[in-house]
């Protein structure tokens, strides 16, 4: 990814920091510490076809989850493990790490940049964040996450097209059933006028799908024909 001259002019006077250790990145210049680059674990076939969780047994083709509940997206794609870059992504979303951004972003285009082509997107979309939430915390780490994504890829990101009206309570600690509940007319679709046919949101997490799930119902309302997204991590369900 090609940085700008105000980039690397930031870099020298507050110095990146390493998505791993959290440590000024050494060689400066890099997007992460030479000696961190083996930390994080990708995920790796086999992986569920619905959402892309790591398989145990080769003849599987779908996860627990997927193979008993029906989902209202096409498919998805995760990047990494959750429990091997949880620490990072906890500093990404809450401590204002938003450079980590930059080499999450490379590594999305690196690992599943094929994939994400060929299901030739008109638009990436970042699950948003209630305003409330946005105010406390400066940004939207999904946002960042597709902007970045989009810089890498070119393919264009819509962060205006879906709203979250709804401040909903934090989904880690909920069973399935109350993820779902929590969710419901969470997300508006802000446009009258949404003529894209296929789309890919981005998220940080990936657990049971159900924010997945809630923007996909809001987008095939609206006219979306096929939906796909790409998370940073995913879990190992519920």
């Amino acid at each position: 990814m090609k940085r700008t001259f105000p980039e690397i002019l930031t870099d020298i006077f507050y110095p990146r920091r390493c998505p791993v250790c959290d440590r000024a990145v050494r060689p400066f210049g890099g997007l992460i510490c030479e000696t961190c680059k083996s930390k994080f674990i990708y995920v790796k076939q086999p992986y569920c076809l619905k959402c892309g969780k790591e398989l145990t047994r080769e003849t599987e083709e779908y996860c627990g989850d997927c193979l008993h509940r029906r989902h209202l997206f096409d498919s998805g794609r995760a990047l990494f493990v959750y429990k091997s870059v949880a620490d990072s992504i906890y500093r990404f979303k809450y401590k204002g790490r938003q450079e980590y951004g930059m080499y999450y972003a490379s590594c999305m285009a690196k690992r599943l940049g094929t994939w994400i082509v060929q299901r030739r997107p008109d638009a990436l979309i970042p699950v948003p964040i209630h305003a409330a939430k946005r105010r406390v915390r400066g940004y939207n780490q999904a946002y960042v996450l597709a902007r970045e994504l989009g810089r890498c890829t070119g393919i264009p990101v819509k962060a205006d097209l879906v709203k979250r009206v709804r401040r909903t309570a934090p989904m880690k600690d909920l069973p399935l059933a109350e993820r779902q509940n929590n969710l419901k007319r969470a997300f508006k679709i802000c446009r009258n006028d949404v003529k894209l046919d296929t789309v890919i949101i981005i998220d940080d997490i990936y657990t049971t799908g159900s924010t997945i799930d809630a923007m996909s119902y809001e987008l095939r309302r609206a006219g979306v024909k096929h939906i796909y997204f790409v998370t940073l991590a995913i879990g190992n369900g519920i």
